[in-house]
């Protein structure tokens, strides 16, 4: 495939980043609440703004979300980018690196 194609591929896929962003955002958040809902069997998860949280289960709750998060987002992002590279044949990232 040519160099200009290649160039072109990662703006392409943009739109289909973005909605797949969207996707493992809505996935994420409701892993988070199922796993929080086994952690202390409480509806929800602390804020940071909640006066009536101690620190250790507010910093906990912000823990497990971002790990959540990050997993479900890379696994997602993982997922599109193999599904481009074998309909298209070009990996759809600049050559170093990703999104990051």
């Amino acid at each position: 495939m040519s160099k200009k194609k290649k160039l072109k591929l990662p703006l392409a896929y943009q739109p289909l980043g973005f909605a797949l962003g969207w996707v493992s955002g809505a996935v994420a958040t409701a892993a988070f609440r199922k796993t929080w809902k086994l952690i202390r069997d409480e509806d929800d998860a602390p804020d940071a703004l909640d006066r009536d949280r101690g620190w250790g289960e507010v910093l906990l709750a912000a823990a497990v979300q971002g790990a959540i998060f990050a997993v479900v987002r890379s696994a997602v992002d993982r997922t599109g980018a193999k599904a481009i590279e074998r309909s298209t044949g070009v990996w759809p990232a600049a050559e170093k690196g990703g999104r990051d």
